[in-house]
């Protein structure tokens, strides 16, 4: 178990006017609105709590992935051993990075937050390590050779959550899935033995249909809750449907017109990404398939409701959670026995074995 985090952990983690490194943007934080840090969720918490031995880190990462993903558990049974830790260490990451924008309900405070997250980031690269999520992951960029991009492409989107709450085109919320969702597919696949550009790009279209395809399933929500809409205004246009009749919660038939047309734009995405699957290893492919074969679920699930995500939110059971996963589970095993039952080839270049 990974150690105790306190607030006071996070008191002593300089602000970016006391960094010796000048910060991406300014940001000013009004004497009126003092950061009340006993409010933050762990995950916050945990960002900015103090550099530990890699040991200790390690176990906080593992900690973090295990407890705030219930299914983590059985989907790192998938996983090769020795990737296990890595995954944990990039999750925590991309957890904490992303509550930085969620969990925080003033959201100057959460812009200061994801730039302090930004310049712990730089210091990773730069040989200084500040933080204990940093004690972690430094042996995971260092092991893949992973370049700084997509962290700080993730933080970007974060922030972007901040300021941007309405889209005008679909262009647009792709630019911002670019940033939001790709990344984390980026990062699966530098720990997983790849970096070229084609499974990079088909990597990008089932992240990004992943993306949205929580859009469309949490259209009332991200609006009640967080004041977003990601509804492309052109597409709302198309179909007649008013940010007024959003807040009021009527389900009509041109919303649910709306809703398939962005679900099959969705869909095709992942079409377009399963090439990648062929192109894996077989000891990461399993796992990488979960990202499409998610996406998909939750796609059936909105057709299933008739395209009504504003009256409810169409979600998966815990039965249709375990099928994907024992279907997972299940490919994981044939490929063990197939290959206990194989000849060892002389020499080969495995990409992720």
């Amino acid at each position: 178990m990974g150690p105790v985090l306190t607030s006071s952990d996070v008191a002593d983690y300089p602000t970016p006017a006391d960094s010796t490194h000048a910060p991406a943007a300014s940001v000013a934080l009004p004497d009126s609105k003092p950061i009340d840090s006993h409010q933050w969720p762990a995950t916050v918490r945990m960002a900015f709590a103090p550099a530990t031995d890699a040991r200790t880190a390690q176990a906080a990462t593992w900690q973090l992935a295990h407890t705030h993903y219930e299914n983590f558990s059985v989907v790192s049974a998938l996983l090769p051993r020795r990737l296990r830790q890595d995954f944990c260490n990039i999750y925590a990451f991309c957890r904490i990075a992303d509550d930085l924008g969620d969990e925080i309900a003033d959201r100057d405070v959460s812009l200061r937050l994801l730039e302090r997250f930004r310049i712990a980031t730089e210091d990773l690269f730069a040989g200084r390590v500040s933080t204990i999520v940093f004690s972690a992951l430094q042996s995971t960029v260092a092991k893949y050779n992973i370049p700084i991009r997509p962290f700080l492409d993730l933080i970007d989107a974060f922030e972007q959550d901040q300021r941007v709450d309405r889209y005008q085109t679909y262009e647009q919320l792709r630019d911002y899935c670019r940033r939001s969702a790709d990344p984390v597919g980026r990062l699966v696949l530098y720990v997983s033995g790849y970096r070229d550009d084609a499974r990079q790009q088909l990597s990008d279209a089932t992240c990004t249909g992943l993306q949205l395809a929580n859009f469309w399933q949490d259209v009332r929500r991200d609006l009640i809750d967080r004041n977003r809409i990601y509804l492309p205004r052109e597409t709302m246009d198309r179909f007649n449907i008013t940010e007024a009749q959003l807040h009021a919660g009527t389900c009509d038939d041109n919303y649910r017109q709306c809703i398939r047309y962005e679900v099959d734009r969705a869909a095709a995405l992942f079409d377009q990404g399963d090439a990648l699957l062929p192109m894996l290893d077989e000891s990461v492919r399993p796992q990488i398939a979960l990202f499409g074969q998610g996406g998909r679920a939750i796609i059936h699930a909105i057709r299933r409701c008739d395209y009504d995500t504003l009256t409810s939110r169409p979600v998966l059971s815990r039965w249709q959670k375990g099928q994907l996963i024992l279907r997972a589970m299940a490919g994981r095993l044939r490929q063990v026995v197939q290959h206990d039952h194989s000849p060892v080839p002389p020499n080969t270049n495995g990409g992720a074995r």
